[in-house]
C-alpha cells in the first residue's frame, strides 16, 4: 500500500461527503486506502460514512468508535490502523481541490529520500462560504525547511500534509493529553528529514462553528500551545530549547494581550471580580515587564478594589481637564 489517507471526523455531516469525494477523485498510479476514525458523532456523519463504505468497500476502512474518545485519542487509534508507506492527512471538515495532489506528493517523496514531509498551501474558507482575508496559508516562500524552522512557528496545514509513516514511530504518551496535535506531530516527523513546502494551493481548510480548535477562546489556544511546546521541548531532550523558548515567549506575549483585553471588557461590563482575575493573569504571564505596565496595573487594580469610586474620580479628572 503506497498511501493511507487518514481522516478523523466528529459531527461533520455537512462536510464529510465533500471531503471523501475529494479523496476519491484523486488520479493516481498506486494503491491507496482511506482510513476513517469516526468518533461516535451525534449527527448523521456515521450514516453518511456507512453509505460511502457500502459503495467503496475496498477503498474505505472504517474505525467506528463505540463511545466518544476525543480527537487526540481518535487520531492515535486511526493512525495505528494505517498501512501505507506514506500518510496523507485530511480531517472530515476539509477537502482537497487538486486531483493530482496525492500523486505529486508521493512522487516527490519517492524521489527525495532525505525529506520526511511534503506539504503545500491551503485556502481558508469561513462558515459563510467566503474566503477569509489573506486566505492562502502559509505565506512563507515555497522552499525546503527543517524542524528548527517549524519550531519557530507552525506553517504546515494538516490537510496539506503527506509524510513517511516510518518517520514517526510510536507517538509519546503526552500527545493524547494535548489540545492540538498537528504541530507536535509534524515536529516529531521532521526529526527524521526535511520539509518540502510546495507553492501550489491544493486544499481547503474550513473554519466553522463546530471546529474543535479554531472556536476555542484565544487565551485557551495560547495557553495550550505553550503547554504543548514545553512537553515537546522535554521530549526532544532540549536539543532545540533555545528556539522553543523563543516561541514560548512569543505565545506568552499573546496571552498577556489576551488577558488585558478580557480585563478591559470586564471593566466595561462593570464586573470587578472578573477584572481582578484577568489582571492577575496578566501579571502572572509577565504583563508588568511591558512598557507602561505600572500605570496599566494601577488603573485596573484601583477599579478592582474601589469600583464605582474609582470611576467617579476618573470622570471628575477628565471633566477638570476639559
Amino acid at each position: 500500500m503506497k498511501v493511507s489517507v487518514m481522516m478523523i471526523t466528529y459531527n461533520h455531516e455537512r462536510f464529510i461527503a465533500q471531503a471523501l469525494e475529494s479523496v476519491l477523485a484523486q488520479r493516481v498510479n498506486f494503491d491507496y486506502e482511506i482510513v476513517i476514525g469516526e468518533d461516535c458523532s451525534t449527527d448523521r456523519t456515521r450514516e453518511i460514512l456507512v453509505d460511502f463504505h457500502r459503495r467503496y468497500p475496498g477503498k474505505i476502512v472504517m474505525q467506528l468508535r463505540e463511545r466518544n474518545i476525543g480527537a487526540m485519542r481518535n487520531f492515535k487509534a486511526t493512525l495505528a490502523a494505517c498501512r501505507g508507506e506514506y500518510i496523507a492527512l485530511l480531517e472530515g471538515d476539509d477537502y482537497w481541490i487538486s486531483e493530482d495532489k496525492l500523486q505529486r506528493q508521493a512522487d516527490f517523496l519517492d524521489s527525495h529520500s532525505d525529506y520526511a514531509i511534503s506539504c503545500h498551501r491551503a485556502r481558508v474558507l469561513d462558515e459563510t462560504g467566503t474566503w477569509e482575508h489573506g486566505s492562502v496559508f502559509p505565506s512563507k516562500p515555497s522552499d525546503t525547511y527543517t524542524i528548527s524552522d517549524l519550531l519557530e512557528g507552525n506553517f504546515i496545514m494538516t490537510c496539506s500534509t503527506v509524510y513517511r509513516r516510518n518517520a514517526i514511530g510510536q507517538l509519546p504518551g503526552w500527545f493524547s493529553k494535548m489540545s492540538l496535535g498537528d504541530w507536535p506531530l509534524c515536529a516529531l516527523i521532521a526529526r527524521r528529514g526535511k520539509i518540502a513546502l510546495m507553492d501550489d494551493v491544493m486544499t481547503v481548510y474550513r473554519v466553522h462553528s463546530g471546529g474543535i480548535w479554531s472556536t476555542r477562546p484565544e487565551l485557551h489556544r495560547h495557553r495550550e500551545t505553550i503547554r504543548m511546546l514545553k512537553a515537546l521541548d522535554k521530549h526532544l531532550e532540549f536539543e532545540y530549547t533555545s528556539t522553543i523558548q523563543r516561541t514560548i515567549a512569543r505565545y506568552r506575549d499573546y496571552a498577556v494581550g489576551a488577558y488585558l483585553g478580557m480585563a478591559r471588557t470586564a471593566r466595561e461590563e462593570g464586573n470587578r471580580k472578573a477584572t481582578a482575575e484577568h489582571i492577575a493573569g496578566w501579571v502572572r504571564n509577565g504583563g508588568l515587564r511591558r512598557a507602561g505596565s505600572v500605570r496599566v496595573f494601577g488603573s485596573f487594580a484601583a477599579y478592582a478594589l474601589f469600583g464605582s469610586w474609582y470611576e467617579a474620580i476618573q470622570k471628575a479628572r477628565r471633566a477638570s481637564r476639559s
